[in-house]
């Protein structure tokens, strides 16, 4: 596993080990989510909320965003963000928290332009983190989700609408924009 680009490009990071429910992310799935926001995340605060090796805030703090939030509740993930983030030298604009995602979502004031999900698969995670991430997220927010492709996601969550799907093997990442961004710019869902 490694950083794709930006100023950490290349740089190897550390897995969780031991545990069935860290599944990494796969450089391809990881290209795909950062090609369809490649062009937003430079300033941005992003929200890595089952954070695992932090691979995910990792690569957006590689590629330009101001700050990332590192969330997970297993102890053994946050040794792992925390390494990873030294060893890319991007601590300085990174928060890491152990706490459960639910709690964090109820008791955080800041803000997010981009919210990456890719919790434990088959746990149905997402669809209970949602309605509370909505409202947490900035007015051209966009919330990235990645889950297995079986899992079926609402069409609608507040005032977020699936924008794009994209399907790689046994994982499917969708793509939550506001209804009324994709309004403006008359595009209809992928």
């Amino acid at each position: 596993m490694r950083v794709i680009t930006g100023t950490a490009r290349g740089r190897r990071l550390v897995t969780v080990e031991g545990t069935e429910v860290v599944r990494p992310t796969t450089d391809g799935v990881k290209e795909a989510i950062f090609s369809a926001i490649q062009f937003e995340i430079e300033g941005r605060t992003v929200l890595d909320l089952f954070a695992g090796s932090g691979q995910l805030g990792i690569e957006a703090l590689s590629r330009g965003a101001k700050e990332a939030y590192f969330i997970d509740s297993a102890a053994v993930s946050i040794r792992a963000v925390k390494e990873n983030l030294r060893s890319t030298g991007l601590e300085e604009n990174a928060r890491v928290v152990n706490m459960p995602f639910s709690a964090f979502l109820k008791s955080t004031r800041a803000v997010f332009d981009i919210a990456i999900l890719d919790p434990p698969y088959n746990y149905k995670i997402i669809q209970k983190a949602l309605p509370h991430l909505v409202e947490k997220m900035s007015e051209n927010g966009v919330i990235i989700c990645e889950h297995e492709k079986e899992c079926v996601l609402p069409r609608e969550t507040g005032r977020f609408e699936i924008a794009k799907q994209l399907r790689h093997s046994r994982t499917t990442v969708t793509i939550y924009r506001p209804k009324q961004a994709l309004f403006d710019e008359g595009k209809e869902p992928e």
